[in-house]
């Protein structure tokens, strides 16, 4: 197959400026980058029509963070969104996906596309609203609508091209409690259902590739069948997917269109990582891209952090990306609260997973940290933390104090720091 001009085809001759510069900010030798972009470990959804930061996900780099925005038919306000989207990006969000299924929708997505991030959706959202229902999508409008999304500059589009008739079968023979819970997913089984034909991204995923490789733009293969309950994580329909999404990886590769990897849904922390790596093998190590995953059911209200103790361990056992999981999870649109403490705690799980990958810089933040501990240095402590505004709040609370006001003058660190000299002063000595 004869490569277009896109981002694999570049760096199959050499290092491209784009990989150059992640290279830098990852601590990755170019030529390495350059191999990983090449053999779809490394992806760097960066749409040529719409300059902004870079974003690498993959192999050897940190773990990234995705925050959904977006408007909802019941919520409809466009200036919040984009007052959300702010702040996810303060708090340290490495991409936003814009969501909407209410108001303007080409409006919307233009605002969101003029942040200086890298940005995602999800074009059946649109095609279905549109339309008026799933069952009134076609093959095409709903890939013009995806060459639109192309053309006004998203980096990254979720596509539920696994959700085929296999999946359908699978879901059929072993029902689930919750059925299906992704919402593209459902859209594309109520298409199937109303025509009796197959999902049009599944078979006219040749022609997809064209559109994307032309625009170069990463497709983002969609978890349309993920569990969304713990009691249907080993139901079939989930494992038929990754076996299809495995095999479209590797199509999408060879037509040099930069993919990602959806999943797994609502499962047991004991068996996040078999799914991970099946996942990965399956792909043959596409980075991957995960909501959550959530690992219990019974904590709405505190599902940002069920997300993050799922999402931590995926990312040890080789996951790339984590979409933030808010409070609001399961119970209403988030608000820019909802927003502010999910990032945050997205933040930490992806944290926690870069540290398993032994990257100099994520390593050397927590070094900071642990000297300016010992040092009673708060400053410092504040500029080593990952939300250091809250950090500074609470300690302030009980005034200007040399320790924390849980021990006072019974600090531990100040009693033996005198005793026990640091490790580097012993050196010295």
């Amino acid at each position: 197959m004869v490569l277009m001009h896109t981002l694999i085809s570049a760096c199959l001759r050499g290092v491209p400026p784009e990989v150059e510069a992640i290279a830098r900010e990852e601590d990755l030798a170019s030529h390495a980058a350059a191999r990983a972009v090449a053999r779809g470990r490394i992806v760097i959804p960066a749409n040529p029509v719409r300059p902004h930061r870079l974003c690498a996900i993959g192999e050897g780099c940190r773990v990234r963070v995705n925050v959904n925005v977006g408007t909802s038919g019941a919520r409809c306000d466009e200036d919040l969104e984009i007052e959300k989207a702010g702040a996810a990006l303060r708090e340290g969000a490495d991409a936003l996906m814009d969501l909407s299924t209410g108001g303007d929708l080409v409006r919307i997505r233009r605002r969101i596309l003029a942040l200086d991030t890298t940005v995602g959706t999800v074009p059946v959202y649109e095609a279905v609203r549109r339309a008026g229902s799933a069952a009134d999508v076609d093959a095409d409008l709903l890939f013009k609508v995806i060459r639109e999304h192309c053309r006004q500059g998203v980096d990254f589009l979720t596509l539920h091209c696994g959700v085929n008739r296999d999946a359908l079968a699978s879901l059929q023979a072993d029902p689930r409690t919750m059925g299906v819970v992704s919402r593209g997913g459902a859209f594309h089984v109520a298409m199937m259902a109303a025509t009796g034909e197959e999902n049009p991204l599944y078979a006219e995923y040749d022609y997809l590739l064209e559109i994307l490789a032309e625009h170069d733009v990463v497709v983002s293969l969609g978890d349309g069948m993920r569990p969304g309950a713990l009691v249907d994580a080993g139901r079939l329909a989930k494992s038929t997917e990754y076996l299809t999404l495995g095999h479209l990886a590797k199509r999408a590769l060879a037509a040099g269109v930069q993919r990602m990897i959806e999943g797994p849904g609502h499962i047991p922390a004991d068996q996040i990582g078999y799914n991970v790596r099946m996942i990965k093998e399956l792909t043959d190590g596409a980075p991957l891209y995960l909501l959550g995953p959530l690992v219990t059911d019974v904590a709405p209200g505190y599902d940002h952090v069920v997300g993050a103790i799922g999402g931590a361990i995926a990312c040890m056992n080789g996951a790339d990306f984590l979409c933030m999981v808010s409070p609001a999870e399961h119970l209403a649109l988030p608000d820019v609260r909802d927003i502010v403490e999910g990032t945050r705690v997205a933040r930490i799980a992806a944290h926690v997973g870069s540290l398993s990958r032994a990257a100099a810089h994520t390593k050397n933040r927590e070094i900071r940290m642990a000297e300016a501990r010992r040092a009673l240095d708060w400053e410092k402590q504040f500029e080593a933390a990952l939300a250091p505004d809250e950090a500074r709040r609470i300690h302030e609370r009980d005034g200007d104090l040399e320790t924390c006001s849980m021990c006072g003058d019974l600090c531990a660190v100040k009693m033996v720091r005198d005793i026990l000299p640091a490790p580097d002063e012993r050196m010295e000595r």
